[in-house]
């Protein structure tokens, strides 16, 4: 997908899931058009960096060792900590490089999920990534009220000719679910607003069997975190959570993640969904990713969309929105 913007996109990125990252293991990773190491140190902490040694340029992912909470280089054992910063070199063990440094990515982990801080600069975070569960105080349920996402309810799609971007314009796009989701009746975007680096709104899915147009039967809230994905909870029968995000690969590529919390049976205390809940939310919901990836692949970006009244103002102010985690201009 061509586009008029870069793929080196500010923000924070979703990368895996912490089961993924096993501790006293690297696992190389490749985002942004670069090759990164990740590692879970001996006291749990993760840790990602660019992946080549500053020494020869062995790539630390593929057979570097973890020791304490350095990663060691394959190649000759140079040790590396989570600073970046050289802290050993087995032959010269009183003089490690204290000038080479690799680049550190920032990382967080929340409810089971793996983000990173990318700047294409390398300039430190300026913004909190949202938490999954606190961003909806109207809804009291908390991660002990869900089955676990990882692995029953989560989903990687790897290496998809999508933008982030296009992602995160169907938050202004209410009209598309019935069409592209099979959604019974078109809902309608309630509210919208922007508050920052996030994006807010609404859509609600009217009740038909109701005389009144106005009276919905689903809501469907959302949060936009920077153009890296989305936290949203569902309200009405079932209040299942989700993430859906999006994290740039190369030029022209992005990796999609998806999770879903789904509610907890009444009693049932397991952290894995029993085999019915598991079959229902794959069949009815795990699919809807591979529906927009139906359109997103073949898409062409239009600048100047010719827009209904109805989507135009949302539409066009979630793309102004968007422009600020543009730190670098399109090559």
């Amino acid at each position: 997908m061509k586009v008029p913007f870069t793929w080196k996109v500010t923000g924070w990125f979703m990368i895996g899931w912490s089961p993924e990252f096993v501790a006293g293991r690297t696992r190389a990773l490749h985002y942004f058009g670069e090759d990164l190491v990740a590692y879970r140190d001996d006291t749990g902490g993760l840790h990602v960096m660019e992946a080549h040694c500053k020494h020869l340029g062995a790539h630390l992912g593929q057979g570097g060792k973890v020791v304490a909470d350095r990663v060691e280089c394959p190649f000759h054992g140079w040790q590396w900590g989570p600073d970046g910063c050289n802290k050993f070199i087995p032959y010269q063990p009183d003089r490690p490089n204290k000038a080479l440094r690799l680049r550190v990515y920032p990382v967080l982990e929340q409810h089971g999920c793996v983000f990173i801080w990318h700047h294409p600069d390398g300039a430190e975070p300026t913004w909190e990534m949202p938490d999954i569960f606190g961003k909806f105080p109207q809804f009291t349920t908390g991660p002990r009220d869900y089955y676990r996402a990882y692995p029953e309810f989560s989903r990687r799609l790897e290496g998809e000719p999508v933008h982030p971007q296009i992602v995160a314009e169907n938050a202004a796009d209410s009209a598309h679910f019935q069409y592209v989701h099979h959604a019974s009746v078109t809902p309608q975007l309630l509210e919208w607003e922007m508050a920052d680096q996030e994006w807010h709104f609404v859509a609600g899915f009217p009740d038909a069997r109701a005389d009144d147009p106005e009276q919905m039967a689903l809501r469907f809230h959302s949060h936009l975190f920077g153009l890296g994905g989305a936290i949203s909870i569902f309200e009405g029968v079932q209040q299942h959570r989700l993430i859906f995000t999006c994290t740039p690969v190369d030029e022209g590529r992005s990796d999609l993640f998806y999770s879903i919390w789904w509610p907890r049976l009444p009693g049932d205390e397991s952290e894995a969904p029993p085999e019915e809940v598991r079959e229902r939310v794959e069949k009815q919901f795990l699919s809807t990713v591979e529906d927009d990836l139906g359109i997103w692949r073949y898409q062409r970006y239009i600048e100047n969309p010719a827009l209904s009244k109805v989507d135009a103002k949302p539409f066009m102010t979630l793309r102004k929105w968007a422009t600020q985690f543009y730190d670098v201009p399109p090559h």
